[in-house]
């Protein structure tokens, strides 16, 4: 019954994600959570969903990848007791940073975190809103592992499987919502 329940919820949320052909650059289709994100009961499933298999595993603090991580971030943190760290665009945080650059699937980009976000040997749960190729994740895993801090895992609402992203993990832990 739980397992029809579940099931029936995910269906929902992935009726509610919208795909946005040619954006942000030609032949990516983007997946748009705009929808999903104005539909309070099915934003409220998705953050249950996403902390459920972290419950338990004494995650310190989330962090959260600019932006949509931070939507789903926060809340997962609330949810698990932890607190948030943003990942963010470079010139965007006011103190010391780490920055890495990194390959996506449409060109490069590069991200920052505080130096001083975590504590050595914080176990840390990173949360995106999607894993498809791979490159925000590990760029993200490595800021968060070059400060000392541990990664339990990652977390996503969707992993995109055509693509190489869960392979490109190394193994890590990867937990997600839905998978197209």
């Amino acid at each position: 019954m739980a397992e029809q329940q579940t099931d029936a919820r995910r269906k929902a949320i992935a009726a509610l994600i919208r795909d946005v052909p040619d954006f942000p650059t030609p032949g990516i289709v983007f997946k748009d959570i705009t929808p999903l994100l104005a539909d309070a009961a099915r934003f409220a499933d998705v953050i249950e969903l996403m902390a459920a298999p972290w419950r338990g595993e004494r995650i310190a603090q989330v962090v959260g990848v600019e932006s949509r991580g931070f939507i789903l971030g926060a809340p997962m943190a609330l949810a698990l007791g932890a607190g948030f760290v943003p990942v963010r665009k470079p010139g965007k945080l006011p103190s010391r940073t780490s920055r890495l650059e990194y390959a996506l699937e449409y060109g490069t980009d590069s991200l920052e975190i505080h130096q001083d976000a975590c504590e050595q040997g914080a176990r840390v749960l990173v949360i995106d809103d999607v894993l498809a190729t791979g490159g925000t994740a590990q760029a993200t895993c490595a800021l968060v592992e070059g400060i000392g801090a541990d990664v339990v895992g990652c977390g996503f609402l969707m992993v995109l499987d055509f693509l190489p992203g869960r392979q490109r993990m190394g193994g890590r832990r990867i937990e997600s919502v839905l998978s197209f």
